[in-house]
């Protein structure tokens, strides 16, 4: 594999706050093809982000998403942070394509917005617990895929959430895009996930068993 300081990686923080703070930093490769399938995966363990993300065919949204340990057919962040790269590059796309499937995506303001089949996310248990200073509490876990949610205000649709990931290489996720996708899919309503130390996802079902998450994105200078 060619040094990872030869290939041009670009890294937007992904669902960010609303000062554009915090979010979940991804990897970008524009360039796609300039990785060999391959060297995909020993590039995306060094990089270390959750998730790298291989650009093969901007103008049709084709792309391959890797953790440091394995390819995923969709995930959340690395669908919204690549569609407001693209948006920024001048691609005028209206849908990402991974392997799951068609990714419906849209701009509205300074959010960035994707839509997806709770059935295209991994098997994620969704663990409710009783306040939102419990999940606070928790330490990290050692096995499964388990997202921690409270609510903060159940009026206002307001979730603390946080999410380990220990198979994918990920002990503790900062933003989860594909579990905040099936929690919102779950209760039926639209919700807003605070996670992690800061971040900021937005999600709603649509109908016809299609969910849309979106936030805010900026790029690493």
């Amino acid at each position: 594999m060619a040094a990872s300081a030869e290939i041009a990686v670009r890294v937007p923080r992904v669902f960010c706050g609303a000062d554009g703070s915090f979010g979940n930093p991804l990897g970008i490769v524009l360039d796609g093809p300039s990785v060999a399938v391959d060297d995909r995966q020993a590039l995306a363990r060094h990089l270390g982000y959750s998730e790298t993300v291989f650009v093969d065919d901007a103008a049709r949204g084709r792309i391959a998403i890797y953790t440091p340990e394995v390819e995923l057919p969709f995930a959340g962040h690395p669908t919204v942070g690549t569609a407001w790269m693209l948006f920024g590059e001048g691609h005028e796309v209206d849908a990402l394509r991974p392997p799951a499937g068609e990714v419906a995506v849209r701009r509205n303001g300074d959010l960035t917005w994707v839509a997806a089949r709770p059935e295209w996310c991994p098997p994620w248990e969704l663990i409710e617990y009783g306040s939102a200073a419990e999940v606070e509490a928790l330490p990290a876990t050692d096995a499964g895929l388990r997202y921690a949610w409270a609510w903060i205000d159940e009026s206002a649709g307001l979730v603390r959430a946080r999410c380990f990931v220990p198979e994918a290489g990920i002990e503790e996720d900062e933003a989860t895009g594909s579990a905040a996708l099936p929690l919102s899919a779950a209760l039926g309503r639209a919700i807003e996930v605070r996670q992690g130390r800061g971040s900021v996802i937005r999600a709603r079902p649509l109908g016809d068993g299609l969910v849309e998450i979106g936030g805010r994105v900026v790029e690493e200078r």
